[in-house]
């Protein structure tokens, strides 16, 4: 059995998955980073994009995440955003009405949010 981390996904306004995985995968300031059991501390800025989750049980679990910050250290990995969405959570349709929206109103904050929710979806 691989090594396990607990890991934290929380939003501002609720906690959006807990549990323990062998990997997360998250988009940080730097670039994507891979995280595992025995990873060195780590503090980071969330970027916006898709944070990939693969619990101890082998499924894959996949969230939009919109800004923050990534900690880690002694085994916990907390992703803590400003929103965050499990790909589950997200209607297609609604996101797809909202990036035709921010690309009508030259919104690029709005545009990337619905494209990340959107790849994210395609990545569940």
């Amino acid at each position: 059995m691989a090594a396990e981390l607990h890991v934290e996904l929380v939003a501002a306004d609720r906690q959006v998955w807990s549990g323990e995985a062998t990997l997360v995968v998250a988009r940080t300031e730097s670039g994507d980073i891979g995280v595992m059991a025995g990873h060195q501390p780590l503090l980071g800025v969330l970027e916006s994009g898709p944070v990939t989750i693969r619990t101890s049980e082998g499924k894959v679990v996949v969230a939009a995440v919109h800004g923050g910050f990534i900690t880690f250290a002694d085994n916990k990995l907390s992703l803590l955003a400003e929103i965050a969405e499990l790909a589950d959570e997200i209607d297609v349709q609604r996101a797809e009405r909202a990036l035709e929206r921010a690309k009508s109103d030259a919104d690029a904050a709005a545009e990337r949010r619905a494209e990340v929710r959107l790849l994210s979806v395609s990545k569940r």
